[in-house]
């Protein structure tokens, strides 16, 4: 979030210092290049991420989409140029996420872990087995990294 608005306010300001360094500008250009900057920092808003017991929730600038990780039908890696893991549930909820939430928040991803293998034991979640140990090998591996980093090994 920090980031977002840092990069939607020095956009801002360069807009307006470039403008009126021209002497071109106004109240409309100035009202103009604010629209610009907040739809920057809309674009670039995170989604916040929580979760609990057999659910997880995505919250966007518009609307919460959850799913219950006890009833997973399928996990899967979106296609294209963000990589994005794709939660689908029984009641056709679907949540998108930034896998490097869960690397950043290993309680998070042991909620959805959780949710996950119950889907897996009930036999509803039907594909996604490799994209879950895939994402469990990647937090494994940071997590030992970061182990090895503190302690002074690495």
């Amino acid at each position: 979030m920090r980031s977002a608005v840092g990069c939607a306010t020095l956009l801002l300001c360069l807009l307006l210092v470039i403008d009126g360094g021209s002497g071109a500008l106004t109240f409309a250009s100035a009202a103009l290049w604010t629209a610009l900057a907040i739809l920057l920092f809309v674009v670039l808003l995170p989604a916040r991420v929580t979760a609990g017991e057999g659910w997880l929730a995505s919250r966007g600038l518009l609307r919460e989409r959850r799913v219950r990780t006890d009833c997973l039908v399928a996990v899967r890696w979106s296609d294209g140029v963000a990589q994005r893991l794709v939660l689908r549930d029984l009641d056709g909820g679907r949540v998108e996420l930034d896998p490097r939430v869960l690397v950043a928040n290993p309680p998070l991803w042991r909620l959805l872990d959780e949710g996950a293998r119950t889907s897996l034991g009930r036999g509803t979640l039907l594909s996604g087995a490799t994209a879950l140990k895939q994402m469990s090998r990647r937090i494994d591996g940071e997590t030992a990294h970061s182990v090895f980093k503190i302690s002074g090994l690495r």
